[in-house]
């Protein structure tokens, strides 16, 4: 049995508290986030893997599915994972790609199987705590050499973590998110700061390209 760093009973308060107000709010979530623009992210992982067609991709914490769509139509091969009952028929149903139906906080991944894993704006979602535990599992799902890009919200001074309305969150400085993640058995090969063109104090998220050891 998996031993959980945090109390099992405070990870369901968490989990069933956050997926809630995404399941209540899905329909006005794919509306709020549709035309986003992350081009910048999808080139940033693609070029990471050396521009190659049909790769594997694990979109963790996929949502509705447009990030899974777009993946599939630059020619990748992307799947889906995300714990949100509604997302995960929206992004099956938008992006006609296999879409995972699993916590954040109990992985159950298939190793080396993936070429890159994309977590835009999921992986804050999971108490620091618990961000080894999950990394391990993402890096073990990766092949060698495989990449992680992920897209956090950064603190600008201290660690803090808790509640935002009904969402759980952790925002970490700079260099806590390289600290948690390095030890997880990944290289960092590149980072940059969103939303583009704008100044640093303006740039609330941190992109990250890792590469498993």
């Amino acid at each position: 049995m998996t031993k959980h760093h945090v109390p099992a009973t405070k990870l369901d308060t968490i989990s069933a508290r956050t997926l809630s107000h995404y399941q209540a709010n899905a329909a006005e979530f794919w509306e709020g986030t549709r035309d986003h623009d992350v081009t910048q992210n999808y080139a940033a992982i693609i070029d990471a893997l050396g521009g190659k067609a049909k790769l594997r991709i694990l979109d963790f914490g996929c949502g509705p599915g447009r990030d899974l769509r777009a993946l599939r139509e630059l020619g990748h091969l992307p799947t889906g994972l995300d714990g949100c009952e509604a997302f995960v028929d929206m992004a099956r149903a938008s992006a006609g790609c296999e879409v995972l139906h699993q916590n954040f906080f109990e992985l159950n991944l298939p190793a080396t199987s993936f070429d890159g894993i994309f977590a835009n704006a999921s992986l804050f979602h999971i108490p620091f705590a618990e961000l080894p535990r999950a990394l391990s599992a993402l890096r073990d799902a990766l092949v060698a050499g495989g990449v992680l890009f992920c897209s956090n919200p950064r603190s600008f001074d201290e660690d803090q973590e808790g509640w935002n309305g009904e969402r759980y969150g952790t925002y970490l400085t700079r260099e806590s998110w390289a600290r948690v993640i390095g030890e997880a058995g990944f290289t960092l090969e590149r980072e940059y700061l969103r939303p583009a063109n704008k100044r640093p104090e303006e740039q609330p998220w941190l992109a990250m390209i890792w590469r498993k050891h």
